[in-house]
């Protein structure tokens, strides 16, 4: 049976012919969006999406999903506690669109300096304002906070020192895999930044990060840059520090955005002369989508072929795992399946396992990882099969 991957976003038909020359089926629909997918991805076994929500009833009505892959960088898109519940894979493609956006923020920053939107529109409707617009300060030697140091981070450092700029990073700490809020510090780094540049994933750490408290640290008439995600930002807050301070921004995500490519928008932003808006557009470059597409194609190869799934973001990153038992054995037939009859009967779950086979296949490791501890009693069956040749059990 053909495996078939249904393409719910906009993607270079390149790949799409590298899928197909792969013999698997491609439903290829970019116009789909949240609601659309529950029926579209019922019967498929790999869902692609770049901006399109993958809600829990796409998840939970789907009969054959194994695999959902975000072509781009988060994956807020995508319900993932549902997907932990159906034992979906999710995964993204990190890096992949890193100086796109970066190139995108730092124009951003130039357009503020020197009201690049509000010139263009003026000269479109007939108005010459040079005397307004000769007011620029310039980027040379000003103070960059960039919070968020990841990917996306450090291509914008790069680019703002070659501007001139002294940067200043913040970023959040990283404790066994597991992200903590970690900004203590941001009353000392805002108050001496001419311009902060926003670069965090959407998490229930960053959500609300930029708020009132937030926004009373900043410099009268400084810079703000968000091309990362909407809810970082406390709107109601920004428009307040805007009239307070003159605090200017230039934003790429806003709430409320709109699902679809085309249509009406509305925002409490869009009537404020201090807000530039541009259209999610960060990672909408051709480079960055044909380097965002090869990724996508890369890991749907692996898993199909190997089953390795490359940047699986919801795998556990802790297990309740306390033994760790190591069987050497014969390669053949139904032996693990007699050390794994012990173990049930001993109702201990494996949380991992792992069989290895040493070369010329005669014989073969196999790594538990347990819940509980394996009894004597439990050893001695295991070791009385002759087609056993070592146990170890040990206490992690």
């Amino acid at each position: 049976m053909k495996v078939k991957v249904l393409i719910a976003d906009k993607f270079p038909e390149q790949y799409i012919d590298e899928l197909k020359s792969m013999k698997m089926e491609v439903i290829y629909d970019a116009a789909l969006g949240e609601n659309d997918l529950p029926s579209a991805a019922k019967d498929v076994d790999i869902l692609v999406v770049r901006s399109t929500k993958v809600n829990a009833e796409t998840i939970n009505q789907s009969n054959l999903l194994n695999l959902i892959i975000r072509a781009g960088a988060g994956v807020n898109n995508i319900n993932i506690a549902a997907a932990n519940q159906r034992g979906i894979y999710v995964a993204n493609c990190p890096g992949m669109n890193s100086v796109a956006v970066a190139e995108l923020a730092i124009g951003l920053m130039v357009s503020l300096d020197r009201r690049i939107p509000d010139n263009v529109i003026d000269f479109r409707n007939g108005k010459w304002n040079k005397g307004e617009y000769s007011k620029a300060e310039g980027l040379l030697g000003k103070t960059l906070g960039v919070v968020g140091v990841g990917n996306i981070g450090k291509e914008v450092v790069k680019r703002a020192v070659a501007f001139g700029m002294n940067v200043y990073g913040k970023d959040i700490s990283r404790i066994e895999g597991v992200a903590i809020k970690d900004f203590s510090e941001m009353n000392k780094l805002l108050p001496i930044c001419d311009i902060i540049s926003i670069h965090l994933p959407a998490t229930s750490e960053t959500k609300g990060l930029f708020n009132k408290e937030m926004f009373s640290y900043m410099k009268k008439g400084a810079l703000l840059i968000n091309t990362s995600r909407a809810d970082i930002i406390d709107e109601d807050a920004l428009l307040e520090a805007i009239k307070e301070k003159n605090i200017r921004c230039a934003l790429d995500v806003f709430k409320g955005e709109p699902e679809g490519k085309t249509g009406e928008v509305k925002s409490k932003l869009q009537d404020n002369p201090n807000v530039y808006i541009t259209h999610h557009i960060g990672a909408s470059t051709n480079q960055a989508q044909n380097a965002v597409a090869a990724e996508t194609i890369r890991i749907i190869k692996d898993y199909v072929s190997s089953g390795i799934i490359a940047h699986w973001v919801n795998r556990a990153k802790t297990t309740d795992v306390h033994y760790q038992l190591v069987i050497k054995h014969f390669d053949k037939p139904g032996v693990l399946a007699t050390v794994l009859e012990v173990i049930k009967e001993g109702n201990i779950n494996i949380e991992e396992i792992e069989n290895t086979i040493f070369e010329g296949g005669a014989a073969a490791c196999c790594t538990m990882k347990l819940k509980s501890e394996v009894s004597t009693e439990m050893l001695k069956k295991i070791k009385s099969n002759p087609e056993i040749l070592s146990v170890s059990h040990v206490a992690l």
